[in-house]
């Protein structure tokens, strides 16, 4: 095997010629072969031997992973390939396929040029395969198709020549389907795959052999060639006449885009700012010379130095001693050290320039989805997460003088996987840890005993709500304590399509910059007025400046932005987060001296006539749901329908071949929480395989909030009864 610091060494001497780039990563469904596929790639390199590769897994490093053969974070590693006589990078990055760990997917799309979708054809495109596929696009990755396990087809299903070319190419159709519905207009047949040019490949990552056009052409093979090795299970010949590492080496650096190629489609898409300036150029051109501008992708954590940011260089060329800024930290910070990362080992360089992918060491306070730049650039757009988290534990630990070591170990954990949140429940001191779903969740425990080494007791899995109102309501005053100062707020329901604007990411959280966000939301069916007026977006919610002339106003609005989130974080009913409220400041009576307006006052005269307002619009509660695909033989049908249909959910779809069938259903995560899996094993007598995706949330049956309420209310020590709009109101 070569050592890693020699590939490094060879990464380095090539990476300023950006047309020898390639940033790509493996994307797939939940064990549908990324990290067997990845394996050959590195056996190539000489990281691994060719004899362990798809067995060793050498991107999933850690513990947990290899426990459960399951990519559970994004692995990147640079390799350096000679292809046709010239030598090429690829920075690599292998990533999770199940639904709990799709922020690491979202995230990585932001620093890759291309994607490999990795895909089973037995099971074909399963949710994950069109979730991830639509992430990539919209980050303008480019995609070529890997159809992996080619041979279960003939070897399972035993299907004949003829048959598996039809699924091959519905497979292959399917996809390009899925491409044109979510490529940028000026790509949709651009991007399209097909098996003529070579932008697709079939094979068995495991058995390590795959064809394409390419392989065909080069080692005059045909698919009957390979279907006849293939039954008769000639491994080795398959081996020699369709090697998996050169067809897929070949697909990568031929159909997919450098970053001197992809920057200037994808720039504009990424970044808001003037591209016609010196750092747009810059990044425009991936210039190595200009000043440093990248995008933090991941933050990883290290017992020797601190934390590591990963970064997408998108100009200039990073080293120590570089001196830069950092999103929402004004002062500048001292590179200590760059590196790049071989899977589990970072190896030290000297720099790294425009097109790659950098570990950085020495920024403090820096976090996934911040901009780095040496100019204090416009910051890159927000990294924005599909789905949200739907399940919580309270988690605290079992010895109290392992209290601050949880502390530290949560917010470590929180800032490598953003889709984590972690807050503390003040009534009872317990820490509450919020994910994805029950894995994602269990993962985290499984972190903190092992990797951490903290004992620590858990909750039963307890499900968040959101709440929301229907009806607005006028005029709702609000008073200081001293009533030197009142504020008047109307309260109505947010545009649903403004709320679809702030969870895609159009529309940012935090206080808008600038007025690009105003044409969007009027297009989007909100007034002019009201969009001009905005001055702050938070849990998909809006505070809007409807005023006109108030005095005073802008000196307190820091503090009515600051009661605003407060309101929307902790909403009156059950303590839970609001959404789609829009909250409109119309007048206001503001002392003229500070001292009467500080934030023991102002927080509470903004907070209650929010609360107010809602419980006189009446608020309801929002629940979470996922969407199931739910494979089974036939002959178990009518009792998962009726299985379904009693956790309250709704059947949306049933596909039938041959003796199998699939059911497309949507449930409440509340009865999906508990015992599903024993259950639907226990119905099918364990041949159920199901996959779940967020689905976003929907409103809570009427009949069923009164119970939920008081049950939330309950377990957050508050008075079981919700309060009246009156109590807030004096």
């Amino acid at each position: 095997m070569v050592r890693k610091e020699f590939v490094a060494e060879e990464v380095v001497k090539i990476m300023r010629d950006t047309e020898r780039i390639r940033n790509v990563a493996i994307i797939a469904h939940v064990h549908h072969g990324k990290t067997t596929l990845t394996d050959s790639l590195l056996a190539r390199a000489g990281i691994i031997s060719k004899s362990v590769a798809g067995d060793v897994l050498y991107t999933n490093y850690e513990a947990i992973e290899k426990d459960r053969r399951m990519t559970i974070k994004s692995a990147d590693i640079s390799l350096s390939f000679n292809y046709n006589d010239k030598d090429y990078i690829i920075n690599l990055i292998d990533t999770p396929g199940h639904v709990d760990f799709g922020g690491h997917v979202t995230r990585s799309m932001r620093a890759v040029d291309g994607v490999v979708l990795v895909v089973d054809p037995v099971e074909g495109i399963m949710p994950q395969t069109e979730t991830v596929l639509r992430q990539a696009l919209q980050e303008r990755a480019k995609p070529v198709l890997f159809v992996n396990k080619t041979d279960r087809l003939l070897n399972e299903l035993r299907l004949t020549e003829e048959q598996t070319f039809e699924r091959l190419l519905k497979l292959i159709n399917d996809i390009n389907k899925m491409i044109t519905r979510f490529a940028p207009e000026e790509y949709k047949e651009k991007w399209a795959v097909s098996v003529e040019n070579g932008s697709v490949c079939f094979g068995s990552a495991y058995k390590k052999w795959a064809i394409s056009t390419k392989i065909m052409q080069k080692y005059k093979v045909t698919f009957k060639d390979i279907f006849k090795l293939t039954k008769e299970q000639d491994e080795a010949k398959l081996q020699q006449v369709a090697p998996i590492d050169e067809a897929t080496l070949s697909m990568m650096i031929e159909h997919l885009p450098s970053p001197s190629e992809a920057q200037p489609y994808r720039l504009p898409r990424l970044w808001h700012g003037d591209l016609a300036t010196e750092d747009g150029k810059a990044m425009t051109t991936v210039n190595p010379d200009a000043k440093v501008n990248m995008i933090i992708f991941g933050v990883a954590n290290d017992q020797h130095s601190g934390e590591i940011a990963i970064g997408r260089v998108f100009s200039g060329t990073i080293k120590k001693g570089t001196l830069i800024y950092a999103t929402g930290i004004p002062d500048q910070q001292r590179v200590s050290q760059v590196g790049i990362y071989m899977g589990p080992e970072r190896v030290p360089v000297e720099s790294i320039s425009a097109g790659n992918i950098a570990a950085v060491v020495g920024l403090k306070n820096v976090s996934i989805g911040d901009t780095v730049s040496e100019n204090n650039i416009e910051p890159f757009e927000q990294i924005k997460h599909y789905s949200q988290p739907v399940v919580t534990k309270a988690i605290d630990a079992k010895d109290t003088r392992d209290l601050m070591k949880l502390i530290e170990a949560l917010r470590e954990l929180s800032k490598e996987d953003q889709t984590i949140r972690v807050e503390l429940n003040q009534e009872t001191g317990e820490h509450l840890v919020s994910g994805m779903g029950e894995l994602h969740l269990e993962i985290i425990e499984t972190k903190i005993r092992d990797d951490y080494k903290i004992p620590i007791t858990t909750s039963e899995p307890i499900v968040l709500y959101r709440e929301t109102i229907e009806n607005e309501t006028k005029n709702v005053e609000g008073k200081t304590q001293n009533r030197h100062s009142r504020f008047y707020v109307d309260i109505k329901p947010l545009e649903p399509s403004v709320v679809e604007l702030i969870e895609s990411g159009e529309i940012r959280e935090g206080k808008p910059k600038g007025k690009a966000h105003v044409e969007v939301l009027v297009k989007a069916g909100m007034s002019r007025e009201e969009a001009k007026g905005l001055v702050d977006v938070s849990n998909n919610s809006m505070l809007i400046d409807a005023t006109h002339g108030v005095q005073y106003l802008n000196e307190v609005m820091e503090l009515l932005i600051k009661g605003f989130e407060e309101s929307v974080r902790d909403g009156p009913l059950a303590r839970e987060r609001v959404s789609g409220l829009k909250v409109l400041i119309t007048d206001a009576k503001i002392h003229e001296d500070p001292v009467h307006r500080g934030p023991a006052q102002v927080i509470p005269a903004i907070k209650h006539p929010i609360y107010a307002g809602m419980l006189t619009s009446g608020v309801s509660l929002m629940e979470p749901k996922q969407r199931f695909t739910i494979n089974i033989p036939q002959d178990y049908l009518s009792e998962i329908i009726t299985f379904v249909q009693g956790k309250r959910g709704q059947v949306l779809e049933i596909q039938q071949e041959n003796e199998q069938a699939t059911i497309i259903a949507k449930m409440p995560v509340a009865e999906v929480i508990k015992g599903f899996s024993n259950e639907i094993r226990g119905i099918t007598s364990g041949k159920a395989i199901w996959y779940p995706e967020y689905a976003g949330y929907e409103k809570l049956p009427k009949e069923l909030q009164d119970k939920v309420v008081r049950e939330i209310r309950k377990r957050k020590g508050q008075p079981p009864e919700p309060p009246k709009a009156s109590d807030f109101m004096d």
